[in-house]
């Protein structure tokens, strides 16, 4: 499956971000890919305020429908960020459609990160799943949630192959995209692509430095930091497979040795 990640500049104006997502895919599909991912909240805007989120997630049934009809439109899979509504405060969320415009699943965000999240945004109540896309087993996260390891591991232990990130990641945690992205790759032999911003919104300069970390945890292909790129990847379910031959992490883990470490914080006795 050849796969891209759409870099860009956060677009505040959703329509204005559907006709740009439109041109990507054009673009994405002309150059063979069966994937197109997006940044975290693509269509509107992360960094945008609590109203603003509330008046995006409102009108989600209608922007999904225009996604639907990209999808269709170029015959490419769409992972797309953007808020979805909730019972009291919207979601951060991510839609999946297949080439044929059908959704094949949605996440919400689990791991809010600061201020702007946890007043813009419900977190989430459970992990994504893991489904069938394009012939491989594929798990969402959004953006800090793949900061956590038990994330990307217990996608893993859902028989995740690839893990698919959209992101709103800022400087200076640039290591992020650097070191954390291509660990979660290598310890659970897994493709993972990360999807980020460029640009300026606020107070935020976001990092870029998009990603597709092969499962040894090298990188298949990078994007720059500080200009928009529409990146692109051939993943491969042969190197997969050599990948997972020689780590072997999955196989010698002792689950019996960390049940209480994960129902532990730092300030329990």
């Amino acid at each position: 499956m050849k796969i891209a990640l759409w870099q860009t500049v956060p677009l505040h104006d959703a329509q204005q971000a559907l006709v740009a997502l439109d041109q990507a895919a054009q673009l994405a599909r002309a150059e063979g890919a069966d994937l197109i991912l997006t940044p975290e909240m693509a269509l509107g805007g992360y960094n945008v305020g609590a109203d603003r989120c509330q008046t995006l997630a409102a009108s989600a049934d209608s922007l999904i429908d225009a996604l639907k009809s990209i999808a269709r439109k170029y015959e490419i899979a769409l992972v797309v960020g953007l808020a979805l509504p909730g019972p009291d405060a919207p979601y951060n969320g991510v839609i999946v459609l297949d080439a044929a415009g059908n959704e094949r699943h949605r996440y919400h965000k689990t791991h809010l990160y600061g201020g702007v999240d946890r007043t813009q945004f419900a977190a989430g109540a459970a992990l994504s799943g893991v489904f069938e896309l394009n012939g491989w087993s594929v798990g969402l996260a959004i953006c800090y949630d793949i900061e956590f390891p038990e994330v990307a591991r217990a996608l893993a232990l859902q028989g995740a192959d690839l893990i698919l990130v959209p992101t709103a990641n800022m400087i200076p945690f640039d290591s992020v995209a650097t070191r954390l992205v291509p660990s979660r790759a290598e310890e659970n032999a897994v493709y993972v692509a990360y999807a980020n911003y460029t640009g300026t919104e606020g107070e935020f300069t976001y990092g870029g430095l998009s990603c597709i970390c092969r499962p040894n945890g090298n990188d298949l292909a990078r994007a720059p930091q500080e200009a928009p790129d529409l990146l692109f990847a051939d993943l491969s379910h042969t190197e997969l497979a050599a990948c997972r031959k020689l780590q072997n992490h999955l196989a010698d883990r002792r689950p019996d040795l960390y049940g209480r470490l994960n129902s532990k914080g730092p300030s329990d006795e």
